[in-house]
């Protein structure tokens, strides 16, 4: 009786634990995870929760990890710094064409020499009911004729794909 008592409630936590991923919680947890596996440069985590189309057309892990650490190795020598990735805000989460969406707003601090570049973006979180976590593509692609054949057919959406906004400074030395 007791193995019973224990079966049902480690299937009762795990039913209510995977129900919830596909909440506003969920989309902010993996999209936090996201942002730091950015900052770390862990880009294993980073395209985990890359939409697997994205990294289908970036050759697969194999290519692409490479891929990243090559660009970011390329910026960081000349004096590119990530200082901050934030992630401000998960939209609503809707229910359409057989997905859990939501838009995620991110702020982002980069430094590039004697410039700093503020940017405020925007990602698209699509929920992976497989693999039990939000997988995201910049919202900015979703306005790209381009990349939408690539990477969706037919997709439509009732969600508002803000647009990104960047701003950039001069650093002055004191």
């Amino acid at each position: 009786m007791k193995n019973r008592i224990n079966a049902f409630l480690f299937i009762a936590l795990l039913s209510f634990s995977l129900g919830h991923s596909q909440t506003k919680e969920g989309a902010l947890r993996d999209a936090k995870t996201t942002s730091k596996a950015t900052l770390d440069q862990d880009f294993k985590t980073v395209l985990k929760h890359t939409l697997p189309k994205v990294v289908e057309l970036m050759g697969g892990q194999e290519q692409a990890i490479p891929m990243l650490k090559k660009t970011f190795d390329d910026l960081n020598s000349q004096g590119f710094v990530f200082e901050k990735a934030d992630i401000l805000n998960v939209s609503e989460i809707v229910f359409e064409q057989d997905q859990h969406r939501c838009i995620v707003e991110g702020y982002n601090v980069m430094k590039m020499n004697d410039k700093r570049i503020k940017s405020k973006s925007y990602l698209l979180g699509i929920y992976n009911s497989e693999a039990q976590y939000w997988c995201f593509i910049e919202a900015k692609q979703l306005k790209n004729p381009n990349m939408m054949n690539m990477v969706f057919s037919d997709f439509q959406t009732k969600l508002e794909i803000p647009d990104d906004q960047l701003t950039t400074e001069v650093i002055e030395e004191n």
